[in-house]
């Protein structure tokens, strides 16, 4: 009987000691956590802001090549200020996402958020053989944190331009009002995903532009997409992709009303 009680608190002794090591070991992985969330968000963030600063240069190139004209002068630092100011609200709400800090939501008009990027972008897509369609309605609003949809809509954007270099092709921008949600979907006619890559497509770090058959001009650091379905699903929408290999892209999004 001695020993069977002996034996009873030997065990509650280690089962006391395996819980604490437990214990331990999840504070450890909460800290490792938090420096993954930063070390995320730091890639995430140069992920964005190289968005924005090609436009940038561009802005100034124009203005530097161009001394005399005052008028474009001035038409190129007011872009190169609304991007600057464009990325100080994208590091400022990537970084309240990194500390899990909502932000404010509100409705506002989906075609000027589209609009806004491509001025921002400043290249005109049509200089390298790409047609721009915009199916938006013009009172069309969604129920966002503004700076995180264009977020989204710009690395879409962008990487369906990638997807049609060289040769070109259509990018057409749609969106339309439910019941429930707005559906928005970004098209393109480039070289398509592989079956095999749709599954991972949304995951962190994976991407397929180091594929020798990509026509992308830069290898993708795989973090795009993951942060789009990040945003999206802390908007409690969700996007999705259908993709067949030279056939093209068309990656859908849906937003719940307010």
């Amino acid at each position: 009987m001695t020993s069977i009680i002996e034996k009873r608190l030997s065990l509650h002794k280690l089962l006391a000691n395996q819980q604490e090591a437990n214990n331990a070991l999840q504070s450890r992985i909460t800290q490792l956590q938090a420096l993954a969330n930063i070390g995320t968000a730091t890639h995430m963030i140069a992920h964005e802001i190289n968005n924005l600063l090609t436009p940038l240069a561009s802005y100034a190139a124009l203005a530097l090549n161009n001394p005399d004209d005052k008028l474009l002068i001035e038409k190129a630092l007011h872009k190169a200020v609304r991007n600057c100011n464009r990325a100080s609200k994208i590091m400022e709400s990537m970084l309240a996402m990194a500390n899990g800090r909502t932000q404010e939501k509100k409705n506002t008009l989906l075609i000027s958020l589209v609009e806004e990027i491509f001025t921002c972008l400043c290249r005109d897509f049509a200089k390298d053989g790409i047609t721009v369609e915009i199916r938006i309605p013009e009172d069309l609003t969604v129920w966002a944190v503004p700076v995180q949809i264009q977020q989204v809509l710009m690395n879409l954007i962008l990487n369906a331009r990638d997807a049609m270099l060289p040769r070109g092709g259509t990018l057409t921008i749609k969106a339309a009002e439910g019941p429930d949600a707005v559906v928005i979907e970004v098209t393109d006619t480039g070289y398509g995903i592989e079956a095999a890559d749709l599954e991972n497509i949304f995951e962190s770090f994976f991407t397929t532009k180091t594929d020798k058959n990509s026509t992308s001009q830069y290898s993708g650091s795989g973090l795009g997409l993951a942060f789009c379905k990040k945003i999206i699903d802390a908007h409690d929408g969700s996007i999705s992709v259908e993709s067949r290999p030279a056939r093209g892209t068309t990656f859908k999004i849906t937003l719940p009303k307010s």
